[in-house]
């Protein structure tokens, strides 16, 4: 989606756990340098004057009178009346705080907030991945386009998003695809983020190692490579286990919403240690009574490996004939999906997410 000629201003807010990162966008590009602060978010009276200030200090350095403010949470919360909840990396919204009110009674604009990997999902459907592929494939002289993705992102925590014909999916409580949460198929006692984060690849390495460390995940990702000494296999095992707890996730939404999946965070650089672990799980098979089935319906493809994006590019189609009319028409037996990693990262696809959004929801 192209808003090239869009004067409208949207002032925008990255809300992480220990910083705010205040900025706006305007034809689609930022047009302020981005204003950092801590987050203070275990202190309400002092987090509520830090994201105001925040939004003054960028207010101030506009060319116009700003349309409106849109920014990502992390986590789930009453998005549409603008309602913080509980959220475990911002304590000091517990119990319920209208955030987005606040702020439209102070600026006098609309005030749009989202959970962080809707908006992730919303950039990369509108002007990341999704319009790549669909350009690629028009390119290639085909007919097939894809109007749906999953964004996924790891880093901290596991977060997701869906997008389907353009629109944002919310769900009625505003906390569709909380991924995190899912049941762990490999750890029947704990849930999906346990096995998919940061602390899950410093967790693993330890266990494999059987040595304690302060190691983060930079540092295991570079010894794995063998860039930083340590326990190389072990650490590749680290990432190996981290893919498989991805894969089977992202098998269960590909069953579900049968759409292409991004993959974005502060992780996804590591998509070479992962992603083949996350291939082996959706290419296996389940047994059906004495035979077996694949794991998914459609094949699916890494669209970071050249020959496999060039194959799902490419035309399979035949000619059937329709009876008594003489007619044929094109029909492809192989229902394809990719994988693809972020190429404009999470935080700038969170930022056009958010930015798309309110300039969608305003009234011209």
């Amino acid at each position: 989606m192209n808003y090239s000629n869009d004067d409208r201003i949207v002032m925008l807010l990255d809300a992480g756990g220990t910083n705010f990162v205040f900025s706006a966008i305007q034809k689609g590009e930022e047009i302020v340098k981005p204003i950092i602060t801590p987050s203070n978010g275990d202190n309400l009276d002092l987090c509520l004057k830090t994201i105001i200030e925040g939004f003054n200090k960028v207010k101030s350095e506009l060319p116009l009178a700003p349309s409106a403010i849109s920014f990502a949470f992390p986590g789930p919360a009453d998005y549409p009346n603008g309602i913080i909840g509980d959220l475990k990396n911002l304590p000091a919204f517990r119990g319920g705080v209208p955030l987005g009110p606040i702020l439209e009674n102070e600026f006098k604009i609309p005030v749009f907030i989202n959970n962080d990997g809707d908006l992730f999902a919303y950039g990369e459907a509108l002007s990341g991945i999704l319009p790549e592929i669909n350009e690629e494939l028009e390119n290639n002289g085909q007919n097939r386009r894809y109007k749906n993705l999953i964004g996924i992102t790891i880093g901290t925590g596991f977060g997701a998003g869906v997008v389907r014909n353009n629109e944002l999916f919310l769900g009625d409580n505003s906390m569709g695809a909380e991924v995190w949460i899912l049941s762990n198929r490999y750890d029947s006692e704990s849930f999906a983020e346990n096995t998919i984060s940061t602390e899950a690849i410093k967790r693993s390495y330890i266990e494999y190692t059987g040595k304690e460390n302060n190691l983060m995940p930079k540092d295991i990702y570079d010894i794995a490579m063998g860039n930083k000494e340590g326990d190389q296999e072990q650490a590749k095992l680290a990432f190996e286990e981290f893919g498989k707890n991805i894969g089977e996730i992202l098998g269960n939404l590909i069953s579900l919403f049968d759409s292409v999946i991004v993959i974005g965070g502060g992780i996804a650089g590591a998509n070479e240690l992962y992603m083949p672990a996350i291939f082996k799980e959706l290419n296996k098979n389940f047994r059906v009574g004495e035979d077996e089935a694949p794991r998914t319906v459609q094949k699916v493809f890494n669209y970071d490996i050249p020959h496999e994006r060039q194959e799902f590019l490419s035309d399979n189609s035949k000619d059937i004939v329709i009876p008594t009319t003489g007619k044929t028409i094109k029909y492809d037996s192989n229902p394809r999906l990719v994988i693809a990693t972020s190429k404009v990262g999470a935080s700038k696809a969170i930022s056009i997410g958010a930015y798309t959004y309110a300039l969608q929801h305003l009234k011209k």
